[in-house]
């Protein structure tokens, strides 16, 4: 499960930013709201997390750089020699624009508490380092560090750490990770490390084929049709939900670099689509995906894979999860992550959110909730609704309109905008 996550000097984000899950001494909603372990120091982490805050603020920041550090771990090794990262610093401090970015993500599995990151230029990884507390005395296994005044990297060793460490440190480009490399040259105790960043961190992004085409799967290898059950209990009028076949055409373009000759090429191919089946009193019809609303179409391209995230315990990023869907839709999206008769793998969500209603205490704790907003330098910064002391019984909603806990748009400067405009 996710502890924590931070990320410095990323987009909007130029000071160290910290997300963390640890839940805190709140008994409320304990049993479902809070995954109980046997960790010393670490009684409970929370199943959900939601951040708010204006537009602009930072929010969808945050799942672009969960979305960033994934993606380095998962592609590194494969990476071409000169190819760069699409890193984006802080532009707006001229101190920042050269400084690395850094990630830093720790989680527990197994009752072992991971903690990896790494700092990273466009050019080059500057700094990565993996701490593992097997016990409450933490063992480093690796560290890596950049000195820019000789081009030269150090590393440094932990005896918790075995395998041909010299032959993975030499094999290691400046653009890509140890981890990374060590886990492609078969090492047995990175790799599950290099797993589950690169497998259990699921970020869910509005409109994404793939997410369809995992839902589709899901329906075919699965007689009992559950994401029809799934969908019916969300209230919406489906009666059945079926796989058609179709026949398209795919284009595909070869550029060959020595000649300068492209091959274009039309394929003809078979493509499995949905179809909804809608039945009323005075008739019935089949609608295809992209005739139905964007909402349906969301929760459908979300249901296949949430079924393998409650059984694996992954963790899924949604930003904007409220987009489209209704507030008691979202609410029972959210309720199922807290009921472990449905959530039986410990799996976990964070998501961004303009829905105030959400902001209830029967559904989420003072330490669930999370806020964006950005300072007079138009840095993003995060921090808790435990930062402001707030009543059990408080009404968040209320009080976060009211502008109490910030992170909401200033009107009243909107306002003499539009009349300086006028």
């Amino acid at each position: 499960m996710l502890i924590e996550f931070r990320i410095k000097n990323f987009r909007s984000f130029r000071d160290e930013s910290l997300l963390s899950l640890v839940a805190s001494s709140d008994r409320s909603h304990r049993a479902t709201h809070v995954a109980s372990t046997s960790v010393k120091g670490l009684p409970g982490i929370l199943r959900t997390a939601a951040i708010y805050g204006a537009n602009a603020s930072g929010k969808s920041n945050l799942i672009r750089a969960m979305q960033l550090m994934r993606g380095i771990v998962a592609d590194s090794a494969g990476l071409q020699v000169d190819q760069k990262f699409n890193v984006q610093p802080f532009r707006l401090d001229d101190n920042n624009k050269l400084l690395p970015t850094e990630f830093e993500i720790t989680y527990l599995r197994d009752d072992v508490r991971y903690q990896y990151g790494f700092s990273v230029t466009p050019e080059r990884i500057t700094g990565e380092w993996l701490i593992v507390y097997k016990t409450a005395k933490p063992q480093t296994w690796f560290r890596r560090t950049y000195d820019p005044s000789t081009e030269q990297y150090t590393y440094l060793f932990g005896s918790g750490l075995q395998g041909q460490r010299q032959v993975w440190q030499e094999s290691t480009r400046p653009n890509a990770l140890f981890l990374s490399i060590a886990t492609q040259l078969n090492s047995t105790q990175l790799k599950p490390v290099f797993d589950w960043i690169s497998t259990s961190l699921v970020i869910f992004e509005n409109g994404s084929a793939p997410w369809m085409t995992y839902t589709i799967n899901h329906i075919l290898s699965n007689p009992d049709n559950n994401i029809r059950d799934l969908m019916l209990a969300a209230d919406i009028a489906i009666a059945d939900i079926k796989i058609d076949k179709k026949k398209g055409f795919t284009q595909s373009f070869k550029l060959d670099f020595a000649t300068g000759k492209v091959d274009n090429a039309r394929v003809e191919n078979d493509f499995q689509m949905p179809l909804f089946h809608h039945v009323t009193t005075k008739g019935s019809a089949d609608f295809e995906f992209m005739d139905e609303s964007e909402g349906t179409q969301k929760l459908f391209s979300l249901a296949g894979p949430l079924f393998e995230i409650f059984k694996d315990g992954r963790v899924l990023f949604v930003d904007e999860l409220d987009r489209s869907l209704h507030t008691l839709l979202v609410k029972q999206l959210v309720g199922m992550f807290h009921d472990p008769s449905i959530n039986t793998g410990g799996a976990q969500l964070i998501f961004t959110t303009h829905d105030t209603a959400l902001l209830d205490a029967d559904l989420l704790r003072r330490d669930q909730i999370w806020f964006t907003e950005k300072n007079v330098d138009q840095a993003s910064e995060l921090y808790p609704l435990t930062d402001f002391s707030a009543r059990k019984n408080e009404a968040f909603e209320k009080g976060y309109l009211a502008g109490r806990y910030g992170g909401i748009p200033i009107l009243q400067q909107l306002k003499a905008g539009i009349r300086a405009a006028e």
